[in-house]
């Protein structure tokens, strides 16, 4: 499933992605957030990138790579619509991370919005969570500005920093 915004092309990832995917996830700055950290090398990136190319044919969501229109061919970020365990009666998760060379400018925001939209319109989508570190403000306010809500908090004893559990249901379904 492609998608295309005002700014942004998204297709679903491929595996020519994998040195887009280690220079975004490998990169210290875009993982300030994520207790994990970044990716270790790009044999771990190939990991990811297989798990991520198997989610479209399984569940028919996954995650898409993202680029500009106006230069199509180079990757500045990668989310999508992922499947998680492990969260009472949330399953399918927004999640994204994008170059830091393009932050600032509202494509977090819209790249978001787009694969929201995508999830309850295009592909039937009943629910949709996230999860932000608390003191990721940036993301909390995107999530909020795409009409997600807060609705729960989850600590995290082992990095010392929760996550706030955001979620938002396909209106269409109460219509």
């Amino acid at each position: 499933m492609i998608i295309e915004t005002s700014r942004l092309l998204l297709r679903p990832v491929a595996d020519t992605d994998v040195h887009s995917l280690f220079a975004i996830y490998g990169d210290p700055q875009t993982n300030e957030f994520n207790p994990r950290g970044p990716y270790p090398n790009l044999e771990f990136a190939r990991d990811k990138l297989n798990g991520w190319l198997l989610e479209w044919p399984t569940y028919g969501h996954g995650h898409w790579a993202v680029a500009l229109h106006s230069h199509p061919e180079e990757i500045i970020g990668f989310g999508g619509l992922g499947i998680r365990e492990g969260y009472d009666n949330h399953r399918v998760f927004l999640g994204y991370r994008l170059a830091k060379a393009v932050w600032g400018k509202g494509l977090a925001t819209e790249f978001a919005s787009a694969a929201l939209n995508a999830g309850f319109e295009r592909l039937g989508l009943a629910q949709i969570s996230a999860t932000v570190r608390e003191n990721h403000l940036a993301s909390q306010r995107v999530l909020e500005k795409i009409g997600m809500q807060k609705i729960g908090f989850q600590g995290d004893p082992v990095h010392g920093v929760g996550s706030y559990l955001y979620r938002q249901t396909d209106r269409r379904a109460y219509r």
